[in-house]
């Protein structure tokens, strides 16, 4: 991917905003069950940024589970449809690359499906510059669960549309992708879930990633519609079951 159209396929999300709130999916509890286990610590009452916060789905979570939680999102648009979903929490514009945060600050640093969109050379010493010692960041990705016949042949299409699949982190994703310079100690966990959901919330959820944001109007309402079709056969009562892989990592800042 050439760096415009990376940057294009950053920014098509706050177009999408709205959309993207309504039909995204979330997180299972056992992703923060994990978190906590692998940094040692709760995150209730830990200070935690959020970066890439978008329209605060992760946030919610963190700060239901108790965390003194601050957003930081780089988009005008998603940063919008935050302000209107968590009016409570309070988000900055930022991104990895430039923190607008304070040396030593936090507890937790989150990157919830947005980790891909910085620059590890930068982002990581950034990481570890805001992290208090022994502060954890984690990274997470929900990924399309292999092996489920459906879900297999959906991918399969959308990559003989598109040129590659959904989502667009990579299920194998590691620390040498992460971390090229080999400053993080990464603990890798895969959580297994699932949610049921309408026919049309889960056209919208696939129609929310940039690979068909960038598309255009046209491209993007063919495909869908002929995605409608393929799904009726497989779900006739309408509801489909996504199935799906949290990647997590991990890392703990071993700075004294």
């Amino acid at each position: 991917m050439t760096v415009s159209s990376h940057a294009a396929r950053a920014h098509s999300f706050n177009a999408a905003a709205a959309q993207y709130a309504a039909n995204r999916p979330s997180y299972p509890s056992a992703l923060l069950d994990a978190i906590e286990e692998l940094a040692g610590r709760p995150l209730a009452g830990a200070r935690v940024a959020d970066v890439g916060a978008g329209t605060g789905i992760s946030t919610a979570l963190l700060h239901a589970r108790g965390a003194d939680v601050l957003a930081v999102e780089p988009g005008e648009g998603m940063a919008a449809q935050f302000r209107r979903v968590l009016p409570e929490v309070t988000v900055v514009r930022g991104d990895g690359n430039h923190l607008p945060l304070a040396d030593a600050s936090l507890d937790f640093l989150t990157y919830a499906q947005s980790w891909h969109w910085t620059d590890p050379d930068r982002a990581v010493p950034e990481a570890l510059r805001v992290l208090r010692p022994g502060g954890a960041l984690a990274l997470w990705w929900n990924t399309d669960a292999p092996g489920v016949p459906w879900l297999d042949e959906q991918g399969r299409r959308i990559a003989r549309a598109f040129g590659e699949g959904v989502p667009v982190a990579d299920r194998n994703v590691g620390a040498r992708a992460v971390d090229p310079s080999g400053r993080l100690d990464l603990v890798r966990r895969e959580i297994r879930w699932s949610r049921t959901v309408p026919v049309d919330t889960h056209l919208a959820n696939i129609g929310s990633h940039s690979i068909f944001l960038v598309q255009g109007e046209e491209a993007t309402a063919a495909f869908l519609a002929e995605e409608r079709e393929h799904l009726t056969r497989a779900f006739p009562d309408g509801l489909v079951e996504e199935v799906y892989d949290v990647i997590l990592l991990l890392a703990t800042n071993a700075r004294a």
